[in-house]
């Protein structure tokens, strides 16, 4: 009898934690203060041998692009005012890539083979 009530607890409490866990949280964002950049395409992403991605934005106006390793640090940080942003300069692996156009931002993550 003491081992049915204890799994019927075990279960009622993995179900209820897997039911708190799995809600996304809302993201609110503030109409006054647009922080979307509107229709960003990044591509090719994975980056191939090329070494050549391609920005491209609704407004398609400057932009400063901040690319950082997986540890956070800077390693690259430029003015992009064409749609090509060359990255030659770093090894293969997984970044992180900051745009920042016109009061608004956007972060993806960027692959280079």
């Amino acid at each position: 009898m003491k081992k049915n009530y204890f799994y019927s607890i075990i279960l009622m409490v993995f179900l209820c934690s897997f039911s708190i866990s799995a809600q996304a949280p809302k993201q609110h964002v503030n109409p006054n203060n647009p922080s979307v950049i509107e229709g960003l395409n990044l591509y090719p992403n994975p980056v191939n041998s090329s070494r050549i991605v391609n920005i491209s934005t609704k407004n398609d106006s400057d932009k400063e692009i901040i690319i950082f390793d997986l540890l956070g640090k800077k390693v690259l940080q430029t003015h992009l005012s064409t749609k090509e942003l060359n990255v030659s300069s770093l090894i293969p692996g997984v970044y992180i890539i900051r745009i920042n156009e016109d009061n608004a931002s956007a972060t993806r993550k960027l692959i280079i083979r």
